[in-house]
């Protein structure tokens, strides 16, 4: 398969919230690829220092495209947090051919599964309905999921301003998956199944 690239972000800060700088980190990916469309579901988020506990304090990029990398590693966001002794930034890589390929997905329905979500869908659907008088009860839910471990990394929206939360999951999986990521650099738990290395770095 065609070689990959990759380059990494550390977070300096020994007490920096990871999940909030990874959001941030996120969100410049996300508008690279909106304002860049040969780059739009090619380039793919990695976690070094995923653990149970944490997301890490590095994030990674990977792309196939090297000149793609070097330029969303020159992003003015990155620059600016370098500039405030913030972040350190790699050069970009080759990923090695031996690496081990793992999948970070976006899964969006362990969203589902805390009671504020569940009040919402069920007021939303007797709305629909037409069943929300003043006196109406919701009912109860009796829905039962058991979630593997996730991390919750929060975003906010470029386009209405809107905060919201990325729940996201780490698999191992046996091979390579051609790059095919949502828009923020995610598989999902649908159509988008691209992989990434396993970056130890």
């Amino acid at each position: 398969m065609t070689k990959r690239y990759y380059f990494f972000i550390h977070y300096t800060p020994v007490q920096a919230d990871n999940e909030l700088l990874a959001g941030r980190c996120i969100s410049q990916v996300h508008l690279f690829m909106v304002n860049n469309r040969q780059a739009m579901n090619k380039i793919g988020v990695s976690f070094p220092d995923w653990s149970e506990a944490t997301v890490g304090q590095t994030i990674a990029f990977v792309a196939e495209d090297k000149e793609m990398m070097i330029g969303l590693s020159f992003q003015p966001y990155f620059s600016l947090m370098v500039n405030e002794g913030l972040f350190e930034i790699s050069s970009v890589f080759e990923v090695p051919d031996n690496a081990i390929e793992v999948r970070f997905t976006r899964n969006q329905t362990i969203g589902k599964s805390f009671l504020g979500s569940k009040k919402r869908r069920i007021k939303r659907s007797m709305a629909r309905a037409q069943l929300l008088d003043a006196g109406t009860l919701l009912p109860v839910t009796n829905e039962e999921r058991i979630v593997d471990s996730f991390h919750r990394i929060p975003i906010t929206s470029g386009s209405s301003g809107e905060d919201y939360i990325l729940f996201v999951q780490k698999e191992f999986v046996s091979e390579r998956v051609a790059a095919n990521f949502n828009s923020y650099g995610l598989a999902t738990n649908q159509e988008r199944k691209g992989t990434v290395p396993e970056l130890r770095v």
